[in-house]
């Protein structure tokens, strides 16, 4: 196994301890730490793919692991996100659950358009807007897990914040849902487009 291959098991197997860390309200500062290991996995998205490119390192292990551990990695963390939001209250959660559920979807719907490309002995690699896609999940994901440790150090420390402050980072969380939402239904779409001849199969 060449090491674009290994830093995708590696992002893989980072998802557990994620998921623990974010949950686990009982250790102390358990959202930093989830934000580490998730920054750490998403790195290694960064890195596989360009060593794979520039060593002529490409794989058919590598074309289909890699957007699954993508998946794998975003789909653990907004199932989790969710399940926060919904039992702190927090405001929209409904809007992020909907948004979830769609984001779920859409990476069901690919993964199963992926097997059927497999059936054919085609081998699909992700798309440029999929990249884009992805991106924009993983930054929405940092951006949620620092306002939740960033919350809990408010309270903690009882820190006073202006309503219009706390509004205001509300506001650009929605954007930037909306945003990763926009952009992961145009990539499916695009994608489906552009291998419409395994629909044709």
């Amino acid at each position: 196994m060449n090491l674009p291959n290994k830093l995708t098991v590696f992002r893989t197997i980072c998802i557990p301890f994620f998921v623990f860390f974010l949950l686990a309200d009982f250790v102390p500062c358990n959202y930093l730490i989830a934000l580490i290991v998730f920054i750490i996995a998403s790195l290694t998205d960064l890195f596989d793919g360009k060593i794979a490119r520039k060593y002529n390192l490409v794989t058919n292990f590598g074309k289909f692991m890699d957007p699954l551990a993508d998946k794998l990695l975003v789909c653990a963390a907004l199932i989790s996100l969710d399940a926060l939001f919904v039992s702190k209250g927090y405001a929209g959660n409904v809007w992020f659950t909907v948004s979830v559920i769609i984001i779920i979807s859409r990476e069901l719907f690919i993964s199963g358009f992926r097997i059927l490309a497999a059936d054919q002995n085609v081998v699909l690699a992700a798309g440029w807007w999929g990249k884009v896609k992805t991106v924009l999940q993983m930054v929405m994901t940092i951006v949620m897990i620092i306002y939740l440790q960033a919350s809990d150090w408010i309270k903690t420390c009882n820190v006073k914040i202006p309503a219009s402050v706390m509004s205001g980072v509300g506001i650009f969380i929605q954007v930037l849902v909306a945003a990763t939402l926009f952009f992961t239904v145009f990539s499916m779409i695009d994608y489906v487009i552009k291998n419409k001849e395994v629909l044709k199969n």
